[in-house]
């Protein structure tokens, strides 16, 4: 049968709140964090998007609470307001089914700082969660007693770094006790965050759970070539040709989001929009209403890919390919959660097709789609050609003609001049691939910047 969710000695509380969002049995991950959080060691969580990693440490920290203890005991980063938002609502679910008060709370930018102050004199929550800016403009002043806390969980830890906030989680965890259990999760550890790992962790354990495919199994990941055809209207009739329950449409650039939504309005969809550019207040009230599914039509930047779990997103769509690619996991990974099987459509043009294959190399798998008489069926071209082409898509079509060219009589130094001309080939290939990544990485820090500003 495997393991059930009893098998923790969770509270009853906990697994009438589970059974009432329909998880049966745990994940993975969860099987793997929970126990080592129960026995209050330090973890390090590496797992894929949709894994079940936030009720992986949500369920044991929830159930260790002393409801008595009227103070400040978990204390929970994240990089973005969302994913803020989100962890909040999970712990609400949770908590909810308490027969004892267990007092949460949600501190991010761009809320009202002194009514949380206000409300902070008069009652201390007992979990906290909130982005690491708020969190330490409240430690601070002394209004969080963040030094009572010892249970600290950096959530997306990698983001967190990536967006430049781990000076401030730095803070945060030297203002708490010596003792203090952390807990950090991400998709990937990169070196500059094992400085801080070895600083506030000693002897970690680390569980990082591979998964077979990247793109999780409930998950059919297609791939569509716009064949020159206008991307708006290509989308449009993706749209429509079915009943998403939910269709979340991403794009690289607030701007893009922008001429979506109003070009998707004027065809007669309700459509939502989220990113960076938002007031906080209007963003915040646009996912309410997205919870609410008071839309079925969703379009939105990266900020949404990473820390909006949006229950019921059937349909993803790629409108195109992330600068940096991770974030085409994450993106996918918004549908096909919780066992409902999902769909995502990657759209490309011909200047994707080193992306693509790049996303190949990370174990990605596509399935080829072609529209044809308002279907979506398979296509098998790109694949033909992948595998024709061979080691030969590296070479200009003059090179590959001195190839081709049928000679019976081979002239001297004829098979000298191709190696010549596939080494030149190669040289400036790899120069373009160097001139092209650098470019990527600087565009990409200059979207980071504005979009989670």
């Amino acid at each position: 049968m495997g393991a059930t969710f009893q098998n923790y000695h969770l509270q009853p509380f906990l697994l009438e709140a589970l059974q009432d969002l329909g998880f049966k049995r745990p994940t993975p991950i969860q099987m793997k964090v929970i126990p080592t959080i129960q026995r209050g060691q330090s973890v390090v969580g590496k797992s894929a998007t949709g894994s079940g990693k936030t009720h992986a440490f949500l369920l044991p920290l929830v159930n260790a609470i002393e409801p008595a203890n009227k103070q400040p005991q978990v204390i929970i980063t994240t990089p973005s307001r969302e994913l803020a938002y989100q962890i909040y609502h999970n712990l609400q679910e949770l908590v909810g089914h308490s027969p004892n008060p267990i007092g949460i709370a949600n501190y991010v930018g761009g809320t009202d700082k002194e009514r949380q102050i206000e409300k902070l004199q008069r009652d201390q929550p007992q979990i906290v969660v909130g982005t690491p800016g708020r969190l330490l403009d409240l430690a601070r002043g002394q209004h969080l007693a963040l030094n009572l806390a010892t249970k600290l969980v950096i959530d997306e830890a990698d983001m967190t770094l990536d967006l430049g906030f781990l000076g401030d989680v730095d803070q945060l965890a030297a203002r708490m006790p010596a003792n203090l259990q952390m807990m950090v999760f991400s998709a990937t550890i990169p070196p500059k965050l094992q400085p801080f790992l070895r600083k506030y962790m000693k002897n970690p354990v680390i569980d990082d759970i591979p998964t077979e495919t990247v793109i999780n199994h409930d998950v059919s990941n297609w791939l569509l070539s716009d064949k020159g055809q206008d991307r708006n209207q290509l989308l449009y009739q993706l749209l429509t040709m079915g009943q998403p329950y939910l269709a979340l449409i991403f794009a690289n650039t607030r701007e893009r989001v922008d001429q979506l939504q109003g070009f998707l309005q004027e065809q007669g969809l309700r459509v939502a929009k989220v990113h960076g550019g938002m007031e906080p207040r209007v963003r915040k009230r646009v996912m309410k209403q997205i919870q609410a599914l008071d839309y079925q039509f969703v379009v939105a930047t990266d900020l949404a890919a990473r820390g909006i779990d949006i229950p019921g997103v059937s349909l993803v769509i790629n409108d195109e390919l992330p600068s940096d690619l991770e974030y085409f996991i994450h993106r996918v990974g918004r549908t096909g959660r919780n066992g409902m099987p999902g769909t995502a459509i990657t759209i490309y043009g011909p200047d994707d097709d080193s992306q693509i294959t790049a996303l190949e190399k990370m174990g990605i798998k596509f399935t080829p789609k072609q529209l044809k008489n308002g279907q979506l069926v398979d296509y098998y071209e790109r694949d033909r050609r992948a595998n024709y082409r061979g080691h030969h898509d590296q070479l200009t079509g003059a090179t590959l003609g001195m190839i081709k060219k049928k000679q019976k009589k081979v002239k001297p130094g004829y098979k000298k001049k191709i190696k010549q001309a596939i080494k030149r080939t190669d040289e400036q290939q790899h120069k373009i691939a160097v001139r092209n990544q650098i470019r990527a990485q600087k565009k990409q820090k200059k979207r980071n910047s504005e979009r989670y500003q």
